[in-house]
């Protein structure tokens, strides 16, 4: 199997790791080349005394995963089926959730599905100290590609243990969703909630929805103050 390095090199989107922005294309673009939906970058996180799973970066919906729920996500990101690096990955399938030892339950499980979460490959990858796990996931079971993701797994090992700091200041951020931060980004441009839409793809509703999470999440009067707080963050 080719180094982690010389897989990155031969990947342009790997190179430029200098944003969170950066990051964002980085696993999307993973996700393409392995045929996956959806990916998910997950830090769990030792605070209070329990293990809170902190989304670092997410295409998920955020209907998906307010209805899944962080302790579910932490479950699958750190459950039985988790790979090491360099090892053959087992993936998560929603219609056999009976036979994965009680990782989720059977409501759970179907919940997954009907979200477009059908088949999950739960990733471990060793960056420094810190604990993150990548989760990939498809609509239907068996479209991700198995060797595509061994050395997709290592190219997210290598990369992001060059920006330890970006993820450890996303992590404790507990970050807004992909969908909330461009909402806030073409909002803070100047766009009105109609224009917004239009760029996604969504309507206006949904625009509206995307930055009233964000505010909430800031803890913001209004969506001028949300949009100063991710600034200075860096978030956008």
């Amino acid at each position: 199997m080719s180094s982690p390095a010389a897989l990155l090199q031969s990947d342009p989107s790997g190179t430029r790791l200098a944003s969170r922005g950066d990051l964002t294309s980085f696993f999307m673009q993973l996700a393409a080349d392995i045929g996956a939906d959806s990916y998910m970058l997950v830090a769990i996180v030792h605070d209070q005394d329990r293990n809170d799973a902190r989304i670092v970066s997410s295409n998920w919906i955020f209907d998906a995963i307010e209805l899944i729920g962080k302790r579910l996500i932490a479950a699958l990101a750190q459950g039985m089926l988790t790979t090491a690096p360099g090892t053959q990955p087992t993936p998560f399938i929603a219609a056999q959730a009976p036979d994965t030892g009680g990782l989720v339950s059977g409501e759970e499980a179907r919940l997954l599905d009907v979200l477009g979460h059908a088949e999950i490959y739960s990733l471990r990858l060793n960056v420094g100290r810190q604990r993150l796990f990548a989760l990939f996931s498809a609509a239907d079971a068996g479209r991700i590609d198995q060797p595509a993701l061994m050395k997709a797994q290592l190219k997210c090992c290598y990369a992001l243990s060059h920006i330890p700091q970006l993820i450890a200041a996303a992590a404790m951020q507990d970050p807004l969703s992909d969908r909330e931060r461009e909402c806030l980004f073409w909002v803070s441009e100047g766009k009105t909630t109609d224009e917004v839409a239009v760029i996604l793809g969504v309507s206006s509703n949904t625009v509206n929805s995307y930055i009233t999470h964000a505010i909430q999440k800031f803890a913001a009067s209004n969506r001028a103050m949300a949009i100063a707080t991710a600034i200075r963050s860096g978030i956008i």
